[in-house]
């Protein structure tokens, strides 16, 4: 009974783990890369200051 409680709580304890890894990765994809960003279009060069 109790080691069917501990794996139950460390099951739950590695889902929150791996849904907050997951939360953190997908923030630092979206996040505005810093710096100058460079870019060549229809319109010609284009150069912007994040």
């Amino acid at each position: 009974m109790l080691a069917s409680r501990n794996l139950l709580v460390g099951l739950v304890i590695l889902l929150v783990g791996g849904l907050a890894v997951t939360g953190y990765a997908l923030y630092e994809e979206k996040k505005q890369p810093e710096g100058v960003e460079i870019s060549v279009g229809k319109n010609g060069l284009s150069i912007k200051e994040n």
